[in-house]
């Protein structure tokens, strides 16, 4: 179920009422994990199964990690418990990958592989609810949390709808204690929820779908564009993922807001960052910092020298791009954003992200923002990219240069895309409120603007097929 098609509206329509009427926190928690299945299953009632099954291991691992006080039986418990986890997500997402991979290389000695291949399904967020399971129990091995001892309380932060097929990547710390308590929506988060549904279906629809409409056709035959036309669409490819999966974010923030559920900030305005480290500490943050706290940290961090650190954030990195995808495009991706990091760190060190106010009318600050942004657009063409060949041909019409008739048309698109997503960072960062229109005073003016944007979104929707979130693949 799409958060941008009507059947959610409907969804949303029938399960509020109800959910406000429930009396207690048990009857609310248990509708809710009932009617999040039911959401869940709307794609495939088979991944249910896969969910449920993961969902009953980890809490009984869960169980007996706080029970156990044997640091062997500890340990063997949290081995399970990733190999599960982690045998899951590979058999599913990466065996194909590999057997490609190693059909590739068998096949330079002439033998054939292909009876290796199986017709393997992706079940839709399974990087997502998996990394909530890892997350919940290393937190449990390492005392930072104590297990839920509620079967339902478990089974809903593991499947809370609003954040279960494309984050934010919920922590237990954070949404356990709210789901232990009857969930109770305050006006303040009721008219926040309803703001961020209206912008995130703005964004998604109105600019994500949009560009997403001229990147397909360039991307999808690079062949036949000249190099500046290309390069536009890479930078509306740009815009196009920032749109649709902050979109995604504010929809799903502000649909567990109308439940009393606050959820983590997954953007903060990532296309005003003035360095490479600044921006992922702005992107898709739930992501970076499970990266941070359960794989670059337990590799040593920065604890074990200067060149163990490079290696540790290339580990990262390398490991963060492939959770995108089972390509080497996205390995090559994650590669060049751990050597990013890497470069930034050896020349700036360890200094900290958004320490001062941005300047929006320094030179250096606007030339470190565009310079920020020209790099990560850049490394957009592997992530864009669907195989390797064309890759090799954006890069083969960047250094054989076509000239374009229409390269002002292309050109003053892009440029109208890209003013208006950095207008909107702006206004959110100036506002430091993503539910930003709340700030207007007037009341007629405010509803006026929220109502002309949900009305020409709705109006947007009727007239053009449903597309599906860029991260429900991940």
């Amino acid at each position: 179920m799409l958060f941008n098609s009507f059947i959610f509206f409907i969804f949303l329509g029938v399960v509020l009422p109800v959910f406000y009427l429930l009396p207690g926190k048990k009857s609310k928690n248990l509708f809710l994990l009932v009617v999040s299945y039911f959401f869940y299953g709307y794609w495939d009632w088979r991944f249910c199964l896969l969910l449920m099954f993961t969902t009953v291991i980890d809490f009984f691992i869960g169980q007996r990690l706080f029970e156990t006080t044997d640091a062997g039986k500890k340990k063997l418990l949290l081995v399970i418990s990733l190999i599960i986890n982690l045998g899951i997500l590979g058999f599913f997402k990466y065996y194909n990958f590999f057997v490609q991979s190693f059909q590739d290389v068998s096949s330079l000695f002439g033998v054939k592989l292909d009876y290796l291949h199986l017709n393997i399904i992706l079940p839709v967020g399974l990087s997502f609810y998996i990394f909530h399971n890892i997350s919940y129990i290393v937190d449990v091995y390492k005392n930072k949390i104590q297990p839920t001892k509620d079967f339902v309380d478990f089974g809903l932060f593991v499947v809370f709808f609003p954040q279960l097929v494309a984050g934010p990547i919920g922590r237990a710390a954070v949404l356990l204690p709210q789901l232990s308590r009857k969930l109770h929506p305050t006006k303040s988060q009721i008219q926040q929820g309803i703001v961020l549904i209206i912008s995130g279906l703005f964004r998604k629809v109105m600019l994500g779908d949009t560009t997403g409409r001229f990147v397909d056709y360039i991307f999808e035959d690079l062949e036949s564009y000249k190099s500046i036309e290309i390069i536009c669409g890479l930078i509306l490819f740009t815009v196009q993922i920032y749109a649709d999966f902050s979109g995604y974010s504010l929809i799903a923030t502000g649909t567990a807001k109308l439940f009393g559920v606050e959820l983590m900030k997954n953007f903060d305005q990532p296309y005003l960052s003035r360095n490479i480290a600044e921006f992922w500490t702005t992107w898709h943050i739930s992501l970076s910092t499970w990266l941070r706290d359960y794989l670059y940290i337990p590799l040593g961090g920065n604890r074990k020298g200067e060149w163990r650190t490079y290696v540790n954030l290339m580990i990262t990195m390398l490991l963060g791009g492939l959770w995108h995808g089972a390509s080497w495009n996205f390995v090559v991706y994650g590669g060049l954003h751990g050597i990013y990091l890497s470069i930034h760190r050896y020349f700036v060190k360890n200094k900290k992200s958004r320490a001062q106010e941005i300047d929006f009318l320094n030179m250096n600050t606007v030339i470190s923002i565009l310079f920020t942004f020209f790099i990560v657009t850049f490394s957009r063409i592997f992530f864009r990219s669907t195989s390797w060949d064309s890759t090799q041909l954006f890069f083969s019409k960047m250094i054989n240069w076509e000239h374009s008739e229409y390269a002002w048309w292309f050109a003053g698109i892009t440029m109208t895309y890209l003013v208006l997503i950095f207008a909107l960072d702006i206004l959110e960062y100036k506002t430091r409120e993503q539910a930003f229109i709340l700030n207007i005073k007037s009341k007629p003016f405010r509803n006026g603007i929220l109502t002309g944007l949900f009305a020409l979104t709705l109006f947007f929707m009727f007239q053009t097929k449903t597309t599906p979130f860029i991260y429900f693949k991940f």
